[in-house]
């Protein structure tokens, strides 16, 4: 059996099932005590009775065993009342006779347990006690005591008994409303204890929601006052988000100057190969300009897989794709093309602005490249922390296999088309950078569907 992983739930049920298992022995014990108190003040009663018996019994110049007075409670005089007594000779041999009986007996004995009249003659004057059957069926207490009375040879067996069922509902009685009265105090800790977690933990919370802050972007740090045991956490994550950003910070620069250190070079000889006739100039010339692009693809996937890991960076995708919209639109408008826009309010792309637009914008230039006279841009939501990017269009179009091969670095399926062939190919990875992914389909416009999943804040 495994436990939810929360902190609180183990505390609350640790503290409340210890409770429990602790009240629920106090109420055992507490019944137990009181069963017993209980018992003891039947087996009181009934041994007074015996002692009177004992105290009354006499023997008559006949030999034969008579009372002086008799117990004087009314019950023993009234048929079946539950409370008897009864007086035995034992003989030596263990066989018993009836000398005497109370009036309640009326023409029953007791069935006194053989184990009891051994016991009894074994240890003559001892208060002895048993269990047995009444007349009526009901349950006895049973309190005896075996004497040798004068002018006597067997041992004379003085019996008393009582009904033990009404003690025994009373200590059901005590039993139930005991274990309703520890339930109740069992919930009233819980819920003490419910509040005690929840107060105990409460700056665990608030260090969490502003945890959560900081993931989502909309605080640097984590904020607020802590106690002594969560402080140095809190100083700790601060620290470590100051790490991550200067190393951020650190890769970018180092991205700008290798960026600077290698365009230098690769604009010289491209300079001198344009300046000069022949094959070896234009085979220069055409090298320098793909290691330019190649050069640029890559930094553009360093810088983006430095923004990717930030921790907070953060990008309303409403005002990006209504800033692309409006700029393609004026861009394109000249050849007749239309740049639609259906933004859902609220989105917020968990990543940095400039690789927003990279992506994006490189997907609806190529759609205002192919369209034939519209470019729709929408988004939504696609999870609790996923959002979705369409850019459709009504141009032509990519085959399954045609869509395939797009994704590939540097290939154009089209050699009159304007562009690198290196568009798609920085979408994907700028994409996947963020663990995202870009997909192909038709469109319902007659076009290419290009759909972009990136990660976003939740809601």
């Amino acid at each position: 059996m495994t436990l939810p992983r929360s902190l609180a739930f183990r505390l609350f049920a640790g503290a409340a099932a210890w409770a429990f298992v602790l009240l629920l022995v106090g109420a055992i014990a507490l019944t137990t005590l009181y069963q017993r108190s209980v018992i003891r003040t039947l087996d009181g009663r009934l041994t007074s009775v015996v002692g009177a018996l004992v105290a009354a019994a006499e023997t008559d110049p006949a030999g034969d065993v008579v009372l002086a007075r008799r117990p004087s409670d009314p019950e023993y005089a009234r048929v079946f009342s539950g409370r008897y007594w009864e007086v035995l000779d034992v003989a030596e041999d263990g066989n018993t006779r009836i000398l005497i009986v109370s009036r309640s007996m009326w023409d029953e004995q007791l069935a006194a347990p053989y184990d009891l009249i051994e016991r009894a003659m074994a240890q003559p004057g001892a208060i002895l006690t048993a269990q047995s059957k009444g007349p009526d069926r009901e349950p006895l207490r049973i309190v005896a005591q075996a004497v040798r009375l004068q002018n006597r040879s067997n041992l004379t067996l003085m019996l008393a008994a009582e009904d033990r069922s009404p003690a025994d509902r009373e200590v059901r009685n005590f039993a139930i409303t005991s274990g309703l009265m520890f339930l109740g105090f069992a919930t009233a800790i819980a819920a003490g204890v419910f509040l005690q977690v929840r107060i105990g933990l409460e700056p665990v919370l608030r260090m969490r929601h502003s945890v959560a802050e900081v993931r989502e972007g909309e605080a640097e740090r984590v904020d607020g006052e802590f106690p002594v045991e969560l402080q140095p956490l809190a100083d700790e994550l601060n620290a470590t988000l100051d790490h991550s950003r200067e190393l951020v910070e650190r890769s970018r620069t180092h991205v700008g100057n290798l960026a600077h250190a290698l365009k230098t070079p690769v604009a010289v000889l491209t300079n001198e190969a344009r300046s000069r006739d022949g094959d070896f100039a234009d085979l220069v010339g055409k090298q320098t300009e793909i290691m330019s692009k190649q050069v640029d693809h890559h930094l553009r996937r360093a810088r983006a897989a430095a923004h990717a890991k930030a921790v907070g960076a953060r990008t309303e995708t409403g005002s990006v794709l209504a800033d692309l919209a409006r700029t393609l639109g004026k861009i394109y408008g000249r050849q007749g093309i239309e740049v639609h826009a259906e933004i859902e309010p609220g989105l917020v792309f968990r990543g940095e602005r400039q690789d927003l637009e990279e992506m994006v914008g490189n997907l609806m230039d190529n759609a205002c490249k192919w369209a034939q006279s519209d470019v729709k841009v929408s988004s939504r939501r696609a999870g609790e922390r996923e959002l979705e990017i369409r850019i459709e269009d009504n141009g032509p179009g990519l085959t399954d296999e045609q869509a395939k091969a797009a994704l590939k670095r540097g290939v154009r399926l089209d050699e009159k088309a304007p562009g690198s062939g290196l568009g798609l190919s920085i979408v994907t990875d700028l994409a996947r950078a963020y663990e995202g992914e870009v997909e192909f389909s038709r469109s319902e416009m007659g076009g290419l569907l290009a759909s972009v999943k990136l990660p976003a804040t939740s809601r």
